[in-house]
């Protein structure tokens, strides 16, 4: 026989109360999309990488390779085409893009070796020759190469940025950090020109001529460009952060920008 059933039920003590709100998840939200290939994105950014190699292949074979490499466009130029190939791989390849950090520095180091060139260096005509073309070569490629560094480069990657480049992918945090090339460059270029007394281009940039300003005018030559250099940072940061996704929504045929 089974016990009676009691008429009164004790009451159960209450369940303790759960959240009903949902906690944040750990996981980006880029890893839940799904990602496709950008082959015009890919196809511009290989023909900017090649363009870039090209000039910089100018530059060192038809003049003094230690010349030419030791300027901040050519060295700049070589940042930009190897971020803008990574940057092909991946669009190619429907992989993340690169960091904004990485893609923001090489803009800016272009941008800035433009403006130096147009801006500090239009008096001075033998730069815009980076270096001199021997007596066998031609004459034309040294300064289509040229201009192709200070004015097509520049353009081209501000457009990159500007039409096929997710937005809000810097930070101003990352602004000092983009500071410390152009830093190590100075540094570079002092001790170079301590390295050759006695050769014509000991020092590529006038306002960095220690034996016309002395020390104390090149370093502070040298704070008002980096000033100028972290104003321009900042104001790609915020123009960063204020512009529209030029990066189309997924189509129906997988493919996009």
């Amino acid at each position: 026989m089974t016990a009676p059933i009691p008429r009164d039920i004790p009451d159960l003590p209450a369940l303790p109360r759960t959240r009903s709100r949902l906690l944040p998840s750990a996981v980006p939200a880029r890893a839940v999309v799904p990602l496709v290939r950008r082959p015009v994105a890919a196809a511009y950014r290989l023909v900017l990488a090649l363009t870039a190699t090209g000039a910089v292949l100018v530059e060192v074979l038809l003049g003094s390779p230690a010349r030419a490499l030791s300027h901040f466009t050519v060295q700049s130029a070589i940042v930009l085409a190897l971020v803008m190939l990574a940057s092909a791989r991946r669009a190619w390849c429907a992989r993340h893009p690169l960091p904004g950090a990485v893609t923001g520095a090489a803009l800016l180091y272009v941008i800035t070796a433009s403006l130096v060139h147009h801006l500090l260096l239009t008096d001075a005509t033998p730069h815009i020759f980076l270096t001199a073309t021997t007596s066998s070569a031609p004459s034309w490629p040294v300064p289509l190469a040229a201009h192709t560094l200070h004015t097509v480069l520049p353009v081209a990657a501000l457009l990159d940025w500007l039409l096929l480049t997710p937005p809000a992918g810097t930070h101003l945090r990352q602004a000092p950090a983009w500071l410390l090339y152009p830093l190590a460059y100075l540094a570079f270029s002092l001790a170079r020109g301590e390295l050759l007394p006695h050769s014509p281009d000991r020092y590529l940039y006038p306002f960095l001529d220690v034996a016309r300003h002395g020390y104390r005018g090149v370093l502070a030559n040298a704070l008002l460009i980096g000033l100028a250099f972290y104003a321009l940072a900042v104001l790609l940061v915020a123009l960063d952060h204020t512009r529209p996704n030029p990066v189309r929504r997924r189509s129906k045929t997988g493919f996009r920008l």
